[in-house]
């Protein structure tokens, strides 16, 4: 059967649109969309408790590398979220590692170096040359480090910070601190009567009950009596908040310069210096904590308010696209669903770099030393500038004076006559 006239426009029609369209994305100078660079942090994964309240029947004893250390559902958490990144950096990273595309650096404890390691086998499985035992699908990959004492980019909160300190003790006194914990004031009184743990201070709350029993829960260990759902709600809820006051309620975008602003501040760094250079890294990968994860966001002011769970990751991705770099974030905290996009405030999901930049800004300090310290420290300072400045004057007043009188006055001067 021969097609009729119309047909033959139709298709034809059809056909030239085709060859536009064609034109257009083949168009040399046009270019799609570009992920240049990518920055993750994660936290480490499931892990024993660090430590545990005194009247806790579980010890130390009962977990099998100790307290504070990755389990193997962590290592698994791991392994599968270096899967997915391998799935979503298919054709953006080399199918083996390669140093000069990828730099991975974690705190010094063995919980994030392990993480960080079992993430690694996932995302980049030997291939070719790199297979070096055929019946191993591993290749070692460098984990860089430094100890604690010196960590100043990932080891969150940063404890050599006076003014920090300041900050967190004046948080504590605030209105709003005190109406966010009024509801838990019976529930923490009567929390060391059946914990034995007698600090009321939140972090400790959260590190020295909560978590124990949250791990302990976890792995199917019984609890005590008193442990009820209520229980464990509240001391989720009192969790958060500590978490909240620590890093904001207060005068949060100073105490983001002191914490979460610094590593903002290096990530931008990077996705700069990967808008100069071609031969820049493609991947940073950071491996931390829950307080690393949370001081970041809400330095970013994407948090929110819940604790980030085991192998959570906060992804941040620079792109190009006609010229111009733009900064997308997500949230990776559960497996079974894609990332979640974040938005910088003030910005769209896709934020310009420089319009990044600017709105990040305040939260990035050249001085983080000097920021650090306490304002009774500057007012101290200020106080002896202030008389040192007023003991030269005075002494140069008195100089004055002294020399005014040397020359011209009359009590300095002796006659002496003349007898022939």
């Amino acid at each position: 059967m021969r097609a009729g006239p119309l047909l033959l426009a139709r298709a034809a029609s059809l056909g030239l649109s085709i060859s536009i369209l064609l034109s257009c994305w083949l168009e040399p100078g046009v270019a799609a969309k570009e992920l240049k660079f990518v920055t993750l942090l994660f936290r480490h994964g499931d892990r024993s408790p660090i430590e545990t309240f005194p009247n806790d029947p579980i010890k130390e004893s009962a977990w099998p590398q100790g307290f504070g250390q990755l389990t193997p559902v962590g290592m698994e958490q791991h392994y599968q979220l270096g899967e997915y990144l391998r799935r979503r950096y298919e054709t953006f990273l080399n199918e083996s590692y390669k140093r000069e595309q990828v730099y991975v650096q974690s705190t010094d404890i063995d919980r994030t170096l392990m993480s960080a390691m079992a993430n690694l086998a996932a995302l980049f499985p030997p291939e070719g040359i790199s297979v070096w035992n055929p019946d191993l699908a591993w290749q070692p990959i460098p984990v860089h480090t430094v100890p604690i004492s010196e960590d100043k980019l990932l080891y969150l909160p940063f404890k050599h910070c006076p003014r920090f300190k300041e900050l967190e003790e004046e948080t504590l006194k605030t209105e709003e601190y005190q109406k966010r914990l009024h509801p838990y004031k019976d529930f923490i009184e009567m929390l060391p009567k059946f914990s034995g743990y007698q600090g009321q201070d939140l972090f400790g709350i959260w590190s020295r009950v909560y978590d124990p029993l949250f791990c302990e829960r976890t792995h199917n260990f019984t609890l005590p009596s008193w442990v009820t759902e209520d229980t464990m709600v509240k001391l989720r809820e009192l969790s958060e908040l500590s978490v909240l006051s620590l890093y904001g309620i207060y005068k949060q975008k100073e105490k983001s310069r002191l914490q979460g602003g610094v590593l903002a501040g290096e990530i931008l760094k990077h996705m700069r210096a990967a808008t100069q250079s071609s031969n820049h890294r493609r991947l940073l990968m950071y491996s931390g904590h829950d307080t690393t994860v949370s001081g970041l966001q809400m330095a970013l002011e994407v948090y929110n308010g819940l604790l980030p769970p085991y192998a959570s990751c906060h992804i941040t991705e620079l792109y190009l696209d006609k010229g111009e770099y733009s900064v997308e974030m997500y949230y990776r905290n559960e497996s079974q669903h894609e990332p979640y996009p974040l938005t910088l405030p003030g910005c769209t999901h896709s934020c310009p770099l420089e319009k990044f930049a600017e709105l990040v800004a305040p939260i990035i300090t050249e001085d983080w030393a000097g920021e650090c310290i306490t304002t009774a420290v500057v007012d101290h300072q200020v106080l002896k500038v202030v008389l040192a400045v007023a003991f030269c004057l005075v002494i140069s007043v008195l100089a004055l004076l002294l020399l005014t009188l040397i020359r011209h006055g009359p009590c300095w001067k002796r006659e002496y006559s003349q007898d022939f």
